[in-house]
């Protein structure tokens, strides 16, 4: 990643994904995450807070899988599910 530029929502997922790899908290890691990166985007490049699949995540579904999904795709260092999600 070294000499990369990267877009303002790339950096907030990027921040939000090392955050909720750091796994924090016994429960609540996904959101804790999901706020950070809408507080960066918004707060700090004054951006349109993320959508998240516009549906609730901590019940289990098809919502909640393609989350989990994107999540594990950038494990392995693909960040487009978890970007086009974020948006979603």
């Amino acid at each position: 990643m070294q000499n990369e530029t990267f877009t303002p929502d790339e950096i907030a997922i990027l921040f939000k994904h090392q955050i909720v790899s750091i796994h924090c908290f016994v429960n609540g890691n996904g959101r804790h995450s999901r706020l950070m990166a809408d507080i960066i985007i918004s707060k700090v490049y004054k951006k349109p807070l993320f959508s998240w699949g516009s549906n609730d995540l901590v019940r289990q579904g098809t919502t909640r899988a393609a989350y989990l999904n994107a999540v594990r795709a950038a494990d392995i260092g693909d960040f487009t599910l978890l970007l086009a999600f974020a948006r979603s």
